[in-house]
């Protein structure tokens, strides 16, 4: 089975990309979602966050994301902390999802693939793209952070040229649904037909 590696910063689109290859069945793996399940509560992720970040990470007995994704993004050894907490894990869960699937290929969303140094772990890079003031436009609207905010969580990510200099295909996400649609369509064919060249 292809592994194709779906990644991108920060609201350049690869949730709206993804669905659409699974609209085609296409069996999708999306890191931020495994990540969600294992700072569950009661999962031991959790468990090790509480313990390093204190209770005041926490409402209602669960993890108040927003505040730990300040406390992260403002503090490098904290978010080297977390990432090395989690990115073993997702990677594990991952590998084993896919185990299950008998497809001739899977999409798997990982935000930071690239950042993690793991482009090993896919056969073919898909990166959406889309100019930088629609993304940063994008996460204003979308989470409602302020310019600083923004400017934090992009210098994580590795810049978009170095993505587009590493990717083996793009997604442009700047035009409306219909286009979009007609990328994923041309980019199916190609890879159920396990097309190795760009």
């Amino acid at each position: 089975m292809l592994k194709v590696g779906l990644t991108g910063g920060i609201g350049c689109g690869k949730t709206t990309v993804a669905n659409l290859f699974a609209e085609k069945g296409v069996p999708v793996i999306d890191a931020d979602l495994i990540s969600h399940q294992l700072v569950e509560p009661g999962r031991s992720a959790f468990q090790a966050i509480v313990e390093h970040f204190g209770e005041g990470v926490l409402r209602d007995g669960r993890l108040n994301r927003r505040l730990l994704k300040e406390k992260v993004f403002s503090r490098t050894e904290e978010r080297q902390w977390l990432e090395n907490l989690l990115h073993p894990l997702i990677y594990q869960e991952m590998q084993r999802q896919m185990e299950a699937f008998s497809a001739p290929y899977c999409l798997l969303v990982v935000p930071l693939l690239l950042e993690t140094k793991r482009r090993d772990f896919v056969d073919r890079l898909l990166v959406v793209d889309c100019p930088t003031e629609v993304q940063r436009q994008r996460i204003r609207v979308r989470d409602g952070l302020d310019d600083k905010s923004i400017d934090l969580i992009l210098a994580t990510q590795l810049s978009r040229a170095q993505r587009l200099m590493l990717a083996d295909d793009v997604v442009e996400n700047i035009y409306e649904l219909g286009e979009l649609r007609l990328q994923i369509d041309r980019l199916h064919h190609r890879y159920l037909g396990h097309l190795l060249a760009p």
